[in-house]
């Protein structure tokens, strides 16, 4: 439960995902955004307007699907890091993730990546494919993970790829 620990609740994510049709045609936006706060950088930055206009600056945002192509400027303007691209288009068993990503040093593309679900814990693990730096904003990295896994991955678990690679972390020294 979202007030009590942290993470959404099953039927709340249910209710803001993608019909599987939609997640079959290529990269598109999820917004896990739960909580009515006054915040809308996520319409402001979206260059397709799949983000619907807001009534009020404290309502959930809401996506158009449909208009959405995944380009992640959204996940990247997002202060409570609650958005997110997922492919299943990327290959036959793995999906592509855009996720936020603000710890340093960043990953590095083809690492290998511990992956954490809502709740913290390491799920999978996954691999670097990209690292889009934005500046004054938050970074956002694209890694693959197993289809099983990819609506349950929401973050790379800070640092792991640097215990994973013991020459990287003398360089980064």
């Amino acid at each position: 439960m979202l007030a009590k620990d942290g993470a959404a609740k099953k039927s709340d994510i249910e209710k803001i995902i993608p019909s599987r049709e939609r997640l079959e045609k290529g990269a598109v936006a999820i917004i896990e955004c739960f909580q009515e706060i006054p915040c809308d950088p996520c319409y402001a930055s979206c260059p397709k307007n799949a983000i619907l206009p807001f009534d009020n600056i404290n309502d959930l945002p809401k996506i158009d699907f449909d208009l959405c192509d995944g380009c992640s400027l959204c996940v990247a303007s997002c202060p409570g890091l609650a958005i997110f691209i997922v492919d299943y288009t990327y290959s036959e068993d793995r999906a592509l993730l855009k996720i936020p990503h603000e710890f340093v040093p960043l990953p590095q593309k083809d690492e290998m990546v511990k992956l954490l679900n809502r709740k913290g814990e390491i799920v999978c693990d996954g691999r670097v494919v990209r690292v889009v730096k934005f500046r004054d904003k938050t970074n956002v990295v694209w890694v693959e993970v197993p289809k099983e896994q990819a609506m349950d991955v929401r973050a790379i678990a800070p640092n792991s790829y640097i215990m994973d690679n013991p020459l990287r972390k003398l360089s980064n020294s």
